[in-house]
């Protein structure tokens, strides 16, 4: 394919960038996510249907399958008529959750601390 001729790429852009052939680090799940995947999990383990766990919970099916997706943040009260349809507690839902996010590998960057009290900032300069 040849390039336009007042087209040209820029240079320093995404296609000029060194490849890494380390895999990427994974990056911290979401907690809805993570609820998501635990609720999924606790339905097929009761081998039930959306449409079952659905029903029970006064939410619709379609609600259901985004929020075991993860791609909707769903309300504490949802969370706990789910929880109920499920035959757990709010308490023990979000205690599985966390425990699952516990185990989740950290992210290789730290956060940065707060600075110290009678700690004087430092001031640095970079050369070009």
């Amino acid at each position: 394919m040849t390039e336009h001729p007042r087209l040209h790429s820029i240079p320093g852009g995404r296609d000029d960038r060194p490849r890494h052939t380390e895999p990427a680090a994974q990056p911290e799940p979401l907690w809805r996510e993570v609820l998501g995947e635990r609720l999924r999990t606790l339905r097929r383990e009761q081998r039930e249907t959306l449409v079952e766990t659905a029903g029970r919970a006064g939410i619709s099916p379609q609600y259901l399958s985004e929020v075991e997706r993860g791609r909707k943040e769903p309300s504490s009260e949802m969370i706990a008529a789910l929880a109920g349809a499920l035959g757990t507690t709010l308490f023990g839902l979000t205690e599985q959750v966390a425990d699952e996010l516990r185990a989740h590998p950290r992210p290789l960057f730290a956060r940065p601390s707060a600075p110290r009290a009678g700690a004087t900032p430092t001031l640095m300069a970079v050369a070009a």
